[in-house]
């Protein structure tokens, strides 16, 4: 039988689509680098002099050889680079040819900027019939909230993330990862995907928008349906499980692991690893919603056991016997894991700069149009001259309008 993998057309499922990346940071850039590495070419649209915020964002110890720190190349490879402030007339003209070759603008402007800027859907969708264009907000285009400052942590607080996040009746917590930020990056790149495949059907472009906070209250799946059946908020449980118990983390002799024994097979092979066959039938923990309801007393009866062997132990004994378990690892571990460069999480990229730089590889595997690194994050403007030649733009007017000599104004909020 062929293998899924023998055919492979390298120029990546979205070849033949070009982007317009009026975004900045972290939201935004998530959103379009997802949609470079899978081929789109993504053209990113920079204030002359400054640049993505990013690219100036962390202390020493993310500074980098060249004048781009580390954040920057978190969120920009397989990408080019315009120096254009679209907020001088002439440069948003360019812009404006520009958009004639587009398929997809992004932008994540305070709402109202980018109207006030003439780069909005209404004024591109008369250059571009065709346009796909996506904005990416703190708290959407509409609403009492619409006019607050996005940012994650705010974001995080105001959709009940920090809430259920911690330890009980501990101080707020956020996730350890910008969870608003990159949820609303991820689910703008799904709506511009959608949006090109219903232009293929109708012919039409259209507007579409997300937001920091319609992002993460949308994972809340659980959470809202939990609160909407039993009229109770939920509240924080640490590592813990809403509806399953063993199901969270336990210390061990040496740092912690995770137990998840969901099942009564999962629960009595637990009871018989620990050598402790008579908590299987302890009237405490007797089934799933007596666990749930004595979770204390259950953590102190395993950890009593746990904590008398190391976490790689109790891992192999308890895999070895069908109950899912594994190690909390620091990502200093995980990057050095088997297992993460065996699934290609890291890959490298050539910068003519840095050199060699890692950055994580891509989650999903396209068999045939495989997501790939094709140029390092770009230097501020690097390519002006090379896109702008592209649209026929003249040498000489380039000159005229060149973006590094231009005034700057408020083109990016």
């Amino acid at each position: 039988m062929r293998s899924p993998r023998a055919v492979v057309i390298m120029d990546g499922a979205l070849a033949d689509i070009r982007v317009l990346d009026l975004t900045q940071v972290m939201a935004g850039p998530f959103c379009t680098m997802l949609l470079a590495d899978m081929g789109a070419d993504v053209i990113k649209i920079e204030r002359p002099g400054t640049g993505d915020l990013s690219r100036r964002m962390g202390g020493a110890e993310l500074r980098m050889r060249g004048p781009d720190n580390a954040p920057f190349f978190a969120l920009n490879r397989n990408k080019r680079s315009v120096a254009l402030d679209v907020s001088v007339d002439a440069q948003r003209e360019l812009f404006h040819r520009l958009v004639r070759t587009a398929d997809v603008v992004v932008e994540s402007f305070r709402p109202g900027v980018a109207r006030r800027l003439g780069v909005d859907y209404e004024m591109l969708a008369r250059i571009q019939p065709r346009l796909i264009y996506a904005s990416v907000s703190g708290f959407g285009q509409t609403g009492p909230w619409s006019d607050r400052p996005g940012f994650d942590l705010i974001a995080q607080g105001m959709t009940g993330v920090m809430h259920v996040t911690g330890e009980p009746d501990g101080a707020p917590v956020k996730a350890g990862i910008p969870i608003s930020d990159l949820s609303a990056g991820l689910h703008a790149a799904y709506g511009i995907v959608v949006a090109l495949h219903a232009r293929a059907r109708t012919g039409r472009g259209q507007y579409l928008e997300t937001s920091l906070f319609e992002s993460a209250l949308a994972l809340s799946v659980w959470e809202a349906t939990a609160y909407w059946a039993t009229g109770e908020p939920p509240q924080a449980l640490g590592s813990a499980h809403r509806l399953n118990a063993p199901y969270q983390a336990f210390r061990t002799a040496d740092g912690w692991i995770n137990i998840a024994a969901l099942t009564t097979a999962q629960w009595q092979n637990l009871c018989r690893v620990l050598e402790r066959p008579e908590l299987a039938n302890d009237e405490r923990f007797r089934d799933n919603a007596a666990r749930m309801a004595n979770r204390p007393a259950l953590v102190t009866e395993l950890e009593r056991v746990l904590s008398g062997a190391a976490t790689g132990t109790w891992v192999e004994r308890l895999l070895a016997a069908g109950v899912p378990a594994g190690p909390i690892l620091g990502l200093d571990r995980v990057l050095a894991e088997p297992h993460t460069g065996a699934r290609g999480m890291i890959e490298h990229v050539e910068h003519p700069l840095e050199g060699r730089v890692r950055t994580l590889g891509f989650p999903i595997k396209m068999h045939a149009t495989p997501a790939r690194v094709r140029r390092p994050p770009p230097r501020l403007g690097e390519h002006t001259d090379e896109i702008l030649a592209e649209v026929g733009e003249e040498s000489e007017q380039t000159d005229r309008v060149r973006p590094e000599r231009a005034a700057t104004g408020d083109g990016h909020e």
